[in-house]
């Protein structure tokens, strides 16, 4: 038998150049481009690499090094005046993503009747992890001046649209038991002060939850019985929308809407 002593474990083997990763197993350097691209807020068309390295916490030149880097790819561009603005490949990306929920064909024109029959503006949302996304919106007639826009992350506990997803998600609690009883709930200035929803959950293939169907306006013209009156309304829009999600060709029936309850 040998008395040699056991050989020392092998050293772990370097990560690949520019693949170094953080504690959650992140790569670093695709956080930090990540972050470069969210740190344009909306309605913003440029920002100085002074503004982007300000906001991203980083220094310039590794704010330079990965904005080149993007616009190589088309993600951002950076102008004549040396600002940097997102590119057309940001833009071909959101909507690669809204044709996953097939926003023209059916999420659009399902809002737009929506809209016509409550004169109300009309909005589908998803669940993205922790928040909801406005991913559609259609205005009303008399559309609010403050609004959620299209791909902003908004808390799920606050408002009809949020709270809806959470109860049909499965959430503990009798208020969500309660909205999976009703199939909708509404909120008066919840998320936002002087604005009222109301919204009814929409289901795809074998029940798995898309998302909520809500209108909105301001609680002047939406009070409590309004926004019960048109809560029918919405949660025949929002049956329509799941028949359409799923694929199903078969009408929905025209009877008057029952109820919903949790399918578990």
């Amino acid at each position: 038998m040998s008395n040699l002593p056991p050989k020392p474990p092998l050293p772990a083997a370097p990560p690949a150049p520019g693949t170094a990763g953080d504690a959650s197993g992140g790569v670093i350097a695709v956080t930090r481009a990540l972050q470069v691209l969210e740190a344009f807020a909306l309605g913003e068309s440029s920002l100085s690499l002074a503004e982007l390295s300000r906001r991203c916490g980083l220094h310039k030149t590794t704010v330079l090094r990965l904005a080149r880097t993007l616009a190589q790819s088309g993600f951002m561009v950076q102008r004549e005046d040396g600002d940097w603005r997102l590119g057309p490949a940001a833009g071909w990306l959101g909507a690669r993503y809204q044709a996953g929920f097939d926003v023209q064909n059916v999420l659009e024109p399902a809002l737009r009747e929506l809209t016509h029959a409550t004169g109300e503006s009309a909005a589908f949302y998803v669940r993205e992890g922790q928040v909801r996304t406005c991913l559609v919106r259609v205005e009303g007639p008399q559309a609010l001046r403050h609004h959620a826009r299209m791909g902003e992350g908004l808390p799920l506990d606050k408002g009809s649209p949020g709270r809806v997803i959470l109860a049909f998600s499965g959430e503990p609690g009798k208020a969500y038991e309660e909205i999976r009883q009703k199939g909708y709930h509404w909120s008066i200035g919840e998320r936002e002060q002087g604005v009222a929803t109301v919204s009814a959950p929409v289901f795809g293939m074998h029940w798995r939850l898309m998302g909520s169907v809500c209108i909105s306006g301001p609680a002047s013209r939406l009070p409590a019985e309004k926004l019960e009156a048109l809560a029918q309304t919405v949660m025949a829009a929002a049956t329509q929308l799941s028949y359409a999600l799923a694929g199903n060709t078969a009408a929905p029936s025209h009877s008057p809407v029952r109820a919903t309850h949790w399918h578990p």
